[in-house]
């Protein structure tokens, strides 16, 4: 595996282009292929093995692609398939956690919440998060059903979206969390509005920037790190029907960008 290969990333649809947005700023050089499952999304509703096989599935296109790395940019799929990945995949592969031990350790009030998928917090992986470091403070869980759908349509500041929002953060804000976690990849590019409803007393924690560090830190260590002065091409592939889906891409990556669409997959 050469260093100038690409770095593979997937999620269920488009969120995790917050996390590659944390990758690129600080591994300009690398070359990325980004995979967008919208077609499935969300995986939240769906069960283990369906997100499993799909996980399967987007891998094995990103290896035909040459990746030397994977990133599973998703909470659910890391639940439910980063250890079976691991186990059947010999390039390094980086997953997410949602980030209840850096909330933990901010917190002031000892409340705590979380937004989530229905199926992050049902993971035995969110469990044993919430065993690890949920025993000096309550933990306030919310499963946001229908907010990855709206992000995955481009409506991040509309009236339904942020009625959704408001709704979810009640229940949090009640119990007097002061630190709230991004469990979803897609929550990031809704952080304003979350914040303007919560207040800027309330801190956002997602785990974005520590992927893109344990990325770099898996990379140097296999040798496999891009040290070309030049910036690395990114390239977008989504199997979305909907088609706005290139438009929504841009409009969240920040920049017009090809985006190709996946066929069979």
């Amino acid at each position: 595996m050469a260093s100038a290969s690409p770095i593979g990333v997937f999620d269920s649809g488009v969120g995790g282009i917050s996390v590659l947005q944390h990758i690129h700023a600080l591994l300009p050089s690398e070359h990325i292929i980004y995979v967008a499952d919208s077609f499935y999304a969300p995986y939240g509703s769906k069960s283990p093995e369906f997100i499993t096989e799909r996980a399967k599935v987007l891998t094995e296109f990103l290896l035909d692609e040459g990746a030397k790395a994977l990133v599973v940019a998703c909470n659910t799929a890391t639940a439910a398939a980063a250890s079976l990945l691991r186990q059947n995949y010999a390039i390094p592969i980086i997953a997410m956690e949602p980030a209840v031990k850096p909330a933990v350790a901010a917190t002031k009030t000892g409340v705590v919440g979380v937004l989530a998928t229905v199926g992050t917090l049902k993971s035995a992986q969110f469990a044993a998060l919430l065993d690890t470091y949920g025993h000096h403070v309550q933990i306030v869980t919310q499963g946001c059903a229908g907010l990855v759908e709206c992000i995955e349509r481009g409506e991040l500041r509309a009236p339904a979206t942020r009625q959704l929002v408001a709704r979810y953060l009640g229940p949090l804000l009640e119990a007097g969390a002061d630190t709230i976690v991004l469990g979803c990849t897609h929550y990031p590019f809704v952080r304003d509005l979350i914040s303007d409803i919560a207040g800027e007393k309330v801190a956002l924690i997602d785990t974005g920037d520590a992927v893109a560090r344990q990325l770099q830190h898996r990379l140097h260590e296999s040798q496999l790190l891009n040290d070309a002065a030049t910036h690395g091409a990114i390239s977008f592939w989504t199997n979305s029907t909907d088609p706005y889906a290139e438009t929504v891409i841009q409009k969240l990556w920040g920049s017009a960008v090809p985006v190709s669409r996946l066929v069979g997959i």
